[in-house]
């Protein structure tokens, strides 16, 4: 006898990302939750939120254990604070000299809405001994965030990997300190 497959609504109950299985209330049978039910594994695991709807699989109707989740909808993911999210790098700033003691703010162009900071790559070169960078969101405390360089000799290269907050405009502060540096910086990823 063949076996019939079939595809039910359902509502999420609880997700298991460390298994990627969630507890689902099948819609055509209220009273029945089925557990440990695989979610495939393309659906994005901050979507299976508790409420979520959802579409099953069931590879063979007649049996409840052959299932597997191929849908999630219904529900807006809400990501949570601190995900990372890594790109192509892209260049922001190229070749920009800030004067010594002075702070320029740069608009970011790549991160996209809700993005709360940046991983970025940064490169200076001053002619002054001992140089160095602040980098801060825009209108932070400059002290307070990254800091990079400390030059061993005048004209050198540092190079280096961060991550700020950005503003809600996408803002960032770079202020120069000892000598005028001259800085390029690109970014290869967000926080969200």
């Amino acid at each position: 006898m063949a076996t019939r497959q079939a595809i039910k609504r359902g509502i999420l109950q609880s997700f298991d990302t460390r298994s990627y299985t969630a507890s689902v209330l099948v819609i055509e049978a209220t009273s029945y939750v089925l557990s440990s039910v695989p979610i495939a594994t393309f659906v994005d695991g901050t979507s299976a939120v508790a409420g979520a709807q959802c579409a099953v699989l069931f590879f063979d109707e007649s049996n409840h254990t052959d299932a597997v989740i191929i849908a999630v909808y219904g529900t807006a993911p809400t990501h949570a604070p601190g995900r990372v999210v890594f790109i192509t790098p892209v260049q922001e700033i190229n070749a920009s000299v800030i004067n010594a003691g002075n702070t320029s703010t740069f608009t970011l162009s790549s991160p996209p809405a809700g993005a709360l900071g940046v991983l970025y790559k940064v490169s200076f070169t001053s002619p002054t001994n001992a140089a160095f960078i602040q980098i801060a969101p825009h209108g932070g405390t400059i002290g307070n965030y990254a800091e990079h360089g400390n030059l061993s000799a005048a004209s050198a290269t540092h190079r280096a990997t961060g991550i700020v907050p950005v503003d809600s405009s996408n803002k960032i502060d770079i202020k120069a300190n000892t000598g005028n540096c001259t800085v390029t910086l690109s970014v290869y990823g967000y926080v969200f």
